[in-house]
């Protein structure tokens, strides 16, 4: 198998709003924010549903590399409900090799409503559920060390027991990566995350707001500097930049595409995880596999939702 992803696992409802539901509900635009069950029904109760789909950043990134034709595998806690049903079936449906066995829990599945205002950002509600409670039992050790590589999500880390969910698949795997997640992610463990992409991490990946709050960066020279002095891989999205990939002392820089008609940003990152990460498992150049993420990326964000079909 290319590569295992362990993510939270939740459904994404998609919805439309104007910039003043975010203010009036105390959103902060393009960041997530985490709520209770009874927080999570309120906002559902003032909404119009567009879409519902299996979601969770790391697996948008492994449909997107299973699209792409590699083998691939996903673990992520659901309950035995409708929505967990959905859940599974959906990966299913797109050639993913999903390691869990679902039962029926306290908690339900997770969902987090995915709000796209008029600019096409997305601002993310998420009730984790049992998502939030996968714990080192849940990680399938064979499927661990039988993967070239894991890819995690920052996102794990905002409960306890996943924390050691995540030290289990690291310590197990054979080439580890990350995403950073959400800035505010990044905030609440900023510690924590140091350590992991300084000792721990193959390849990170973050956009240019989640490793200037990670460094404390002025600037963008500084954050090049990091990450050639942490002789690792460091791959930064930067929107209408383009992207930038940190290896040794070398640099790497990928152009945005232009005259894009973008419609919804949520799966930029993921998508464009999934094309990097192609190349770098099927031996493309670092030049090449920027290319393969910004293409991903592209294609996405002018479309609704995370996925490609």
């Amino acid at each position: 198998m290319k590569i295992l992803g362990i993510g939270n696992a939740i459904v994404d409802v998609i919805c439309k709003v104007e910039d003043q539901y975010l203010i009036d509900n105390e959103l902060t635009k393009s960041t997530m924010k985490l709520v209770d069950e009874d927080e999570f029904k309120k906002l559902l109760s003032t909404l119009k549903i567009e879409e519902t789909v299996s979601g969770g950043s790391v697996a948008n990134s492994v449909v997107g590399l299973s699209q792409l034709g590699n083998d691939v595998g996903f673990i992520g806690k659901i309950n035995a409900d409708g929505l967990g049903q959905k859940y599974e079936e959906g990966l299913i449906k797109e050639k993913v090799r999903y390691f869990y066995k679902k039962k029926e829990e306290i908690s339900p599945t997770g969902t987090c409503l995915i709000l796209i205002t008029p600019d096409a950002e997305r601002t993310m509600v998420t009730f984790l559920g049992i998502a939030g409670k996968i714990s080192e039992k849940d990680i399938d050790k064979k499927a661990v060390k039988e993967s070239e590589m894991i890819f995690l999500e920052g996102y794990l880390w905002d409960e306890g027991e996943p924390k050691s969910a995540f030290d289990k698949a690291l310590s197990l795997g054979n080439k580890t990566a990350m995403s950073l997640s959400d800035r505010f992610c990044v905030d609440r463990h900023k510690q924590d995350f140091l350590e992991l992409v300084k000792h721990r991490l193959d390849i990170t990946f973050a956009n240019e707001q989640e490793i200037t709050s990670l460094i404390d960066a002025k600037n963008f020279d500084e954050i090049i500097k990091f990450g050639k002095q942490l002789k690792k891989m460091v791959i930064i999205t930067r929107g209408a930049k383009g992207s930038v990939c940190i290896t040794d002392n070398d640099v790497f820089e990928c152009e945005a595409k232009k005259n894009l008609k973008i419609t919804d940003l949520t799966g930029a990152g993921d998508l464009f995880a999934s094309g990097f990460l192609h190349g770098y498992l099927n031996n493309f150049s670092t030049q090449e596999s920027l290319k393969k993420g910004t293409e991903m990326s592209s294609k996405v964000i002018q479309k609704v939702g995370a996925r490609l079909n």
